[in-house]
């Protein structure tokens, strides 16, 4: 870790060349009157909108749509499986199966799911509940995937990457648009241009948007829990297995929320946006990209960090940038030489593929204070939206 002096509050950064456009959010998140004691970021630190990804912010009687983003509760689920061997034509399979119980990318369940209903004072989750019925169990698009392990451990598992869909980028944007509208008002000195609209969590506002976010992390590990259920009954499936004979033991975090803690002596909000808890023996999942290993981790309850540690590898390059300049066969050529099963078809896949990313065993060397590696996972077959 090292230490960056701001005007505002100090930023401790386990980033060791964290790229100039998340340095430069990261000056802004440390110039806020509310914010508190320092600002944390992650060695997968990268640019975002209005905070950066990677980055730990805590605040004191004070909530910010934006530092925790559109998809509110994203996060991870691993599943340890009874599975000691699988061959690629079992990976195949049951991939083919998880493609036929899980809709992907913008694809939603054709009937409507069981699923809990909002709190009276979330009326944005409330006006979307019918619409989130058929979303729940579905994994979305972008960078969510699902992908089959071989641990260190020697089990075969599981992994699922998704957040709250649609749902949470609704609340996002709504209050976002009411933070800005009341900050103006106001006369905030907090910039416009930074995108860091906010609530006191006192007001009525800042309840409610407390109310709608808590709601969306709740979907997101629901909508996380039912797929590791599908996935689990593939699996089953290709053996003839029930399904409890298939699971071990699950994890299910998120990595994109706000929640009150005590840090430094304080009751304080912390957001983190692309940031996972990581207190003293805490079990945690940080994922790679596909291609390269992905980690459970146990937090070491690093103070400093406000107990947290990155949640991936952080992208070292755009989307678009990706498509433009990276190699369609190289890529294709590092998934297959590893023996990986992949969706890898044209140009277009690239925004995703493994170079899009950073050094994951970088990632980890940086935050060695932060987290010990329990189980390391390699990749055998990757579903992308």
């Amino acid at each position: 870790m090292k230490v960056i002096e701001t005007s505002g509050l100090p930023i401790k950064s386990w980033c060791h060349d964290p790229e100039e456009g998340a340095l430069e959010q990261a000056r802004h998140i440390a110039a806020l009157p509310f914010a508190y004691h320092h600002i944390a970021l992650m060695p997968d630190t990268h640019q975002g909108y209005g905070m950066p990804i990677g980055g730990v912010l805590a605040m004191v009687n004070t909530i910010i749509p934006n530092a925790v983003g559109v998809d509110i509760g994203c996060g991870m689920l691993a599943c340890q499986t009874t599975w000691r061997e699988i061959t690629q034509e079992e990976v195949k399979e049951i991939m083919g199966h998880v493609r036929g119980r899980i809709p992907l990318g913008f694809q939603h369940r054709s009937t409507a799911q069981e699923l809990f209903s909002p709190p009276k004072n979330a009326p944005i989750a409330g006006g979307e509940y019918e619409k989130a019925r058929y979303q729940v169990g579905t994994l979305g698009g972008g960078n969510h995937f699902i992908e089959i392990q071989r641990g260190s451990d020697g089990h075969i598992w599981f992994m699922v990457h998704s957040g709250s869909r649609n749902l949470g980028k609704q609340v996002c944007d709504h209050y976002n648009g009411l933070a800005r509208k009341l900050n103006k008002k106001a006369g905030s000195a907090v910039p416009p241009q930074w995108d860091l609209a906010y609530f006191s969590t006192n007001t009525e506002e800042g309840r409610q948007y407390i109310a709608e976010m808590d709601y969306c992390q709740a979907f997101a590990a629901e909508n996380r829990r039912v797929m590791g259920e599908e996935i689990l009954g593939a699996f089953a499936e290709v053996r003839g297995m029930s399904l409890g004979d298939v699971a071990v033991r699950t994890v299910n975090i998120h990595h994109n929320y706000a929640q009150l803690e005590q840090h430094f002596g304080k009751d304080v909000w912390v957001h983190r946006k692309g940031a996972t808890s990581a207190r003293a023996g805490e079990a945690g999942i940080i994922p790679g990209s596909q291609g390269t290993k992905s980690y459970i981790v146990t937090g070491l309850g690093n103070t400093e960090s406000f107990c947290s540690c990155s949640h991936g590898a952080g992208r070292r390059m755009g989307r678009k940038e990706a498509q433009r300049t990276l190699s369609l066969a190289e890529e294709k050529r590092r998934m297959d030489e590893r023996g990986i099963v992949h969706g890898l078809r044209s140009a277009k896949d690239l925004d995703e593929a493994a170079g899009a990313y950073k050094d994951i065993d970088l990632v980890m060397a940086e935050q060695r204070d932060l987290v010990d590696i329990a189980v390391e996972l390699t990749p055998l077959g990757v579903i992308k939206a």
